[in-house]
């Protein structure tokens, strides 16, 4: 089986890597119009389907538009958008004018939406109705920006972009999605409307015809989370369809009579690639809430519609799992999966027990999308061990190399994961936007392995396990401690609901570990609980790698794609 998924991988590389294919093609056309692509599902869970015809149809008139406006095939364009048939046709319009797409998560406040459009040098920003007060001149967006906006959903443009006569800026989406309230000048010019774009321009006009960008044509820029510094730009090529293609068919084993969602943000990767770009490409329906998270709401779609097959981040199975109570009895599930930051063993027993299915923990980045997971696919399933984020998939060949050599490491210690660059047929980063500096670092000095930034360890049997970002790995009195092993232990405790460790500076022993604990509603922190919880750690870890310090916090500091940012808590604890 392994021969013919290496197969498998050789014919995705084919179909998506060719000189003269066309990402609209790829993602829309080649499939037959009357298949449903998403299904957009309501906060009143009333749902619309879409389909591949209707895409193709008003994307088409989107891409006139878009050359209407001066855009030629390599301008960037951004979107400001929430989960919607809007947002899936603007994107097609995007690729199928050969423009390239810039994801802007809806959470972001002006000077995140500034630096992402200044960096990439986006020509065009298409924004939810509710959304479009952060791009009102602002002390961090221009009174003449370089770029044109056009406003999606319903609404009058104007209102967006107004201040309303009690001072406030107008409404801005969804609670979770609230904008900067400091960005409530208005705009010098009134936006365009989406809408009015599709119906002043025909399916029929020639420049409706899908640009051949080619394999190596760019489709995304997307930027990092930022854990480790100023976002870096990922430029992601037409043929990176291949591996999302690959890990949406071997690790998570979506299937064409699946019930499949990912309840990603598709303004951070892990949604953008298998919540929009997998689903495309293999042609399977998806779909898409249109509302802001919620635990119950999250309940409820898993139920109406039967969902058979779904994927989030670990903050969605936690929220899920706080909020037991609520949780319907017949659900359908039979995949799980999860990716972002690692899953704690407690989340995993959670599952089994009220999704019916046991979530697996996937592994990847922005600049690779997944390549260590545990798999769902017949040929690659196997039992899990505790803690692992499973193995290389096929078309990648992966890695943990020495601290002090570029090296493999020895079986079961820890060391900097890698991707070896000569036998990884899915690789694909090109490097990061314009930082030539910064794409060395990421590579051994032979450029034969890509280092992640991650530190972990692999087993006899090929399982890797993750420990920390190489920078928050603890080194005390020479030994190397990963705070995902503390952490893991810590949320043992059910008044626990989440922890994180972090090294702190200590004269005798170079490093100590301290603790960030956040608890369940009803308890209170005290240096029994702080006594107790140090005590649970020496006996389910190990004596020395208990916290010296708890700090009982309201929660944690995250970036908006829920990874935690210790650099913060390590300034926190220093305070």
């Amino acid at each position: 089986m392994t021969a013919d998924l290496n197969a498998r991988v050789r014919e995705l590389l084919e179909n998506y890597d060719g000189p003269d294919v066309s990402a609209a093609d790829l993602l829309c056309d080649r499939h037959p119009a009357d298949r449903v692509a998403f299904t957009i599902v309501d906060p009143d869970l009333t749902s619309t389907d879409l389909t591949y015809g209707e895409l193709r149809e008003r994307s088409q008139r989107f891409a006139v538009a878009l050359a209407d406006l001066g855009v030629e095939p390599g301008d960037r364009v951004a979107t400001l958008m929430s989960k919607s048939a809007d947002l899936v046709v603007a994107l097609l319009g995007i690729w199928r004018r050969g423009a390239v797409h810039v994801p802007l998560f809806t959470a972001f406040a002006p000077p995140a939406i500034a630096f992402r459009l200044a960096a990439s040098g986006a020509t065009i920003v298409i924004a939810d109705v509710g959304q479009a007060t952060k791009l009102a001149p602002s002390d961090d967006i221009p009174a003449d920006p370089s770029w044109r906006v056009i406003i999606a959903g319903d609404g009058p443009a104007a209102d967006a972009t107004a201040p309303r006569a009690d001072g406030e800026a107008g409404k801005v989406g969804d609670a979770a999605e609230s904008a900067d309230p400091t960005a409530s000048k208005p705009a010098t010019t009134t936006p365009l409307r989406f809408a009015d774009l599709l119906a002043a321009h025909t399916s029929d006009d020639p420049r409706a015809v899908a640009a051949q960008v080619g394999g190596a044509g760019l489709l995304v820029q997307l930027f990092t989370s930022g854990t480790t510094g100023t976002p870096k730009g990922v430029p992601i090529p037409v043929r990176a369809l291949a591996s999302f293609h690959a890990y949406q068919e071997f690790s998570l084993d979506v299937r064409p009579d699946d019930v499949y969602w990912n309840a990603a943000d598709p303004g951070w990767a892990y949604g953008l690639y298998w919540a929009i770009l997998g689903p495309l490409a293999s042609g399977i329906r998806s779909l898409l809430l249109h509302a802001a998270f919620s635990a119950p709401l999250t309940w409820q779609v898993l139920e109406r519609f039967g969902v058979t097959n779904f994927t989030a981040a670990p903050t969605v199975y936690r929220a899920l799992s706080a909020d037991s109570a609520t949780a319907p009895t017949d659900l359908r599930l039979r995949r799980a999966s999860s990716a972002g930051e690692p899953l704690t063993p407690d989340v995993v027993r959670w599952s089994v027990e009220k999704l019916g299915v046991a979530v697996r923990d996937h592994y990847g980045q922005t600049e690779h999308g997944m390549v260590i997971c545990n798999s769902w696919h017949d040929a690659l399933r196997a039992d899990v061990p505790a803690g692992s984020m499973g193995r290389a998939l096929p078309g990648w060949h992966c890695a943990v190399l020495a601290d002090d050599a570029d090296v493999e490491a020895p079986v079961g210690e820890l060391g900097r994961v890698a991707i070896d660059t000569q036998r990884s047929p899915l690789l694909w980063f090109l490097g990061y936007l314009d930082a030539p500096e910064r794409t060395a670092q990421r590579y051994t000095a032979d450029g034969r392995w890509y280092l992640t930034g991650d530190a972990g360890s692999r087993d006899a049997d090929g399982f890797f396990h993750f420990s920390a970002r190489d920078d928050d790995v603890i080194i005390m009195a020479g030994y190397r401690i990963g705070p995902f092993e503390v952490e893991s232990v810590l949320v043992l405790d059910e008044r626990v609901v989440e922890a994180a460790v972090v090294g702190m500076p200590d004269e005798l022993r170079g490093e100590v570990l301290e603790a960030f604990v956040v608890l369940r509603n009803g308890f209170e922190g005290n240096a029994e609980l702080e006594a107790e919880l140090q005590t649970l750690v020496k006996r389910k870890f190990a004596a020395h790698a208990y916290p010296r310090k708890v700090h009982f916090v309201d929660a944690l500091p995250t970036t908006p794609s829920g990874k935690v940012q210790r650099f913060m808590l390590r300034q926190q604890g220093v305070r």
